[in-house]
């Protein structure tokens, strides 16, 4: 089933019976940028219109699920734009009628780690490498600071936040980021056992289920992510630091602060 005129790039698409399946495509590690942000919108879009599709999987192709996004979209001319493309993207998620479920191995980083834990389901390999780096950068990441407190309490998600270290998909688990951690090789054969049992049900019952399921949560992610977003743009982006921090990245030093 072709869903989209245009063949994405930087996505590989399959859909088959019920399921449609995405796969993050930016080798080597699956950085988001801006063209994958507008593929994987109009690629949503396009699946929420088939009624025949219950379920949606997400995962990457290669070494990684995604370790983030493009740092260089952070610069001071390109930031408001990729915040809103890249947050249309999770509107999208986490408002589609589809059951979704990220199968995460290899880097979930930044905001390939939002991605993932705005899907209804999230396994993940016990190797994997989970983690909110943005701090490190002089900046933050607004969609976990507008979710990550209901998924994992608020101390576990304000260290992860604050501190930017990464774990491992084990403990992604044990904290609540995944419903399950399993060895690499055991990851996809889970992924597909909870795929068969949820086309077997109805895609309708599914659907009202999820509404009513987030019907409250909604009302605070919209109000939550708007105002991280808002925050970060009228306040984060006009710091030293975060230029600085974005500047020593792309340069490969370190940073250097001036707390301001």
């Amino acid at each position: 089933m072709v869903l989209a005129e245009s063949k994405p790039a930087r996505l590989a698409l399959d859909v088959g019976d019920a399921v449609a399946r995405i796969a993050l495509r930016n080798a080597p590690l699956n950085v988001i940028d801006i063209p994958m942000m507008e593929e994987l919108a109009e690629t949503l879009a396009a699946i929420e219109r088939q009624a025949s599709i219950a379920v949606l999987v997400l995962n990457g192709e290669g070494q990684a699920f995604s370790a983030g996004v493009n740092v260089a979209d952070h610069a001071a001319d390109q930031v408001e734009s990729m915040l809103q493309k890249f947050h249309a993207v999770i509107r999208a998620l986490v408002a589609t009628k589809k059951v979704t479920i990220a199968a995460v191995h290899g880097n979930c980083l930044g905001g390939g780690a939002e991605l993932a834990i705005v899907c209804d389901m999230v396994y993940t390999a016990d190797s994997a490498r989970w983690g909110f780096p943005e701090i490190k950068l002089g900046c933050y990441p607004p969609v976990a600071c507008a979710v990550l407190g209901a998924l994992v309490g608020q101390k576990r998600a304000l260290e992860l936040i604050l501190t930017g270290r990464t774990i491992s998909g084990s403990e992604s688990a044990k904290i609540g980021l995944a419903n399950r951690a399993v060895p690499e090789p055991e990851l996809a054969p889970v992924v597909e056992q909870t795929v068969r049992e949820l086309t077997q049900l109805s895609s309708g019952s599914l659907a009202v289920t999820k509404k009513a399921f987030f019907a409250w949560d909604a009302v605070h992610f919209d109000r939550g992510l708007a105002r991280a977003e808002k925050i970060y743009l009228e306040d984060l982006m006009k710091t030293d630091d975060a230029q600085e921090g974005i500047r020593a990245f792309m340069e490969k030093r370190p940073a250097k602060w001036a707390g301001k």
